[in-house]
């Protein structure tokens, strides 16, 4: 068994903003916005609801909040898809490993909480969809389209090497609080950077700058397995 960490949802490089955490630790989970002008997705910020019961739109500026969701992962029928370099990541996968995702995450109104990643949610590995619409592939993009239509990836007009993953909807889970795991350092030229805190890189065995989804970090040593599963709340 292993596990890949791997950082999604809005963030400063691509909207100029990060999703809110609040007081009490809650957070809400605020994808990116679709940037792929030939999709069939539909949905705004304005459509979608929070843990808090509000839109999402409510935490993010007008011109932002119009624009339409790249909703993936998705943490209804527990799906993220994506092409390229994290494709061939996620092809890695196998039935019963853990996809860990993280965010990045700012105090709202002084909520106390630094302005740091978190991880927000995880997958228990159920199916991996590959090679979509090839001879030995897994799927069709019409049966992909059908079967998961609250993920907004299988929505773009070219998925063909899209590598799909379908969590376990008993073992898979969009956490209430997010669990801190950076800590802001300095590179060489003297700009900030998120990377795993003293903290984590003891319990899950990883270190270094978790600033970018690429490379994800695996997770593979047995006792660190199982620090992750505690930390998530998983039985070890």
């Amino acid at each position: 068994m292993k596990a890949m960490l791997l950082r999604v949802g809005i963030d400063k490089s691509s909207d100029g903003i990060l999703s809110p955490i609040f007081p009490d630790g809650t957070f809400e989970y605020i994808p990116l916005s679709e940037k792929d002008d030939g999709s069939n997705e539909i949905r705004t910020y304005h459509d979608l609801l929070g843990h808090k019961g509000k839109p999402l739109s409510t935490y993010l500026p007008t011109k932002l909040a119009n624009r339409k969701v790249h909703l993936d992962p998705e943490f209804t029928t527990f799906t993220y898809g994506d092409t390229g370099r994290k494709a061939n990541y996620l092809s890695k996968l196998n039935q019963g490993d853990l996809l860990v995702f993280y965010a990045g995450l700012t105090p709202y109104k002084d909520a106390g909480y630094p302005e740091a990643l978190y991880i927000m949610g995880y997958f228990t590995v159920k199916k991996i969809w590959a090679k979509i619409d090839e001879p030995r592939g897994t799927g069709s993009v019409r049966i992909i389209r059908k079967k998961y239509p609250n993920n907004s990836h299988p929505k773009r007009v070219d998925i063909r090497d899209m590598v799909l993953v379908v969590g376990d909807p008993g073992k898979s889970k969009l956490l209430e609080k997010g669990i801190l795991i950076s800590q802001k350092k300095i590179n060489k030229i003297g700009r900030r950077y998120h990377a795993v805190s003293p903290q984590m890189e003891e319990l899950l065995g990883i270190k270094g700058s978790i600033q970018r989804s690429i490379p994800p970090r695996f997770i593979e040593e047995e006792h660190n397995i199982g620090n992750l599963k505690k930390l998530l709340g998983l039985t070890v």
